[in-house]
């Protein structure tokens, strides 16, 4: 539009234009931010520091009092895993007599599988009752679990072992004694999915360097 006209009205036909160009481009260059702007760069700054980094899951977005009352509840599950693995060991006198223990040639699973599973998979469970894979398999679980719920480390591993254990015990008792259908086995399952999705390894825990190891990086389901 800011051209020159041959006719005696050039003169206004040019500054008119002009002048409209040169307000917009002042206007334009007051909203870019300067380089040194301190008032602009704030708030994208502070957008950076509020977002969590990349696989540390979900768990730094939430309140404070929320976070602690999820690795509260994480430490309590690991203990009750921890504490059942040292009882079957060590036989403790808790649940295990020392003479019936691990250590001292003890089956950690004929009991329970031999005599008290019911149900439809009552066959099943008898079959296997006290076989060295068994124990190996029922003891390794316990212990790999408490350890990793206590340090808030391989949560998804933690969660998805926890919550396979804690059903199969569910089927071994099917009805349970107390509910048609539901008992404490499929709550700490849940509980052990909800733990993991919601990160909560990274408080009062080692999640988050966890998570920075490079083959954890890499890898979601160590996480």
């Amino acid at each position: 539009m800011a051209y020159i006209a041959k006719d005696h009205n050039g003169t206004a036909r040019v500054a008119v234009p002009t002048a409209r160009l040169a307000q917009s481009a002042t206007g334009v260059a007051g909203h870019l931010p300067g380089p040194g702007d301190p008032a602009r760069s704030t708030p994208t700054a502070a957008h950076r520091e509020a977002t969590p980094p990349a696989g540390t899951g979900v768990g730094p977005q939430l309140s404070a009092p929320a976070r602690y009352l999820l690795a509260g509840i994480r430490l309590a599950l690991g203990w009750i895993f921890l504490w059942a693995f040292l009882d079957k060991m060590f036989g403790l006198g808790h649940e295990t007599t020392p003479a019936r223990s691990w250590v001292n040639g003890g089956s950690p699973t004929k009991g329970f599988l031999g005599s008290a599973a019911t149900g439809p998979f009552t066959g099943f469970y008898h079959s296997i009752a006290g076989g060295w894979l068994t124990d190996v398999l029922f003891m390794g679980a316990l212990l790999a679990v408490g350890v990793a719920l206590l340090l808030g480390v391989a949560m998804r591993l933690a969660a998805g072992a926890g919550a396979l254990l804690t059903v199969m015990m569910w089927t071994a008792v099917l009805p349970p004694a107390s509910n048609p259908f539901m008992d404490d086995h499929l709550v700490y399952a849940a509980v052990l999915v909800v733990l993991a999705l919601l990160g909560a390894g990274h408080t009062l825990g080692l999640g988050a360097r966890w998570a920075e190891i490079p083959l954890v990086r890499r890898s979601a389901w160590l996480r």
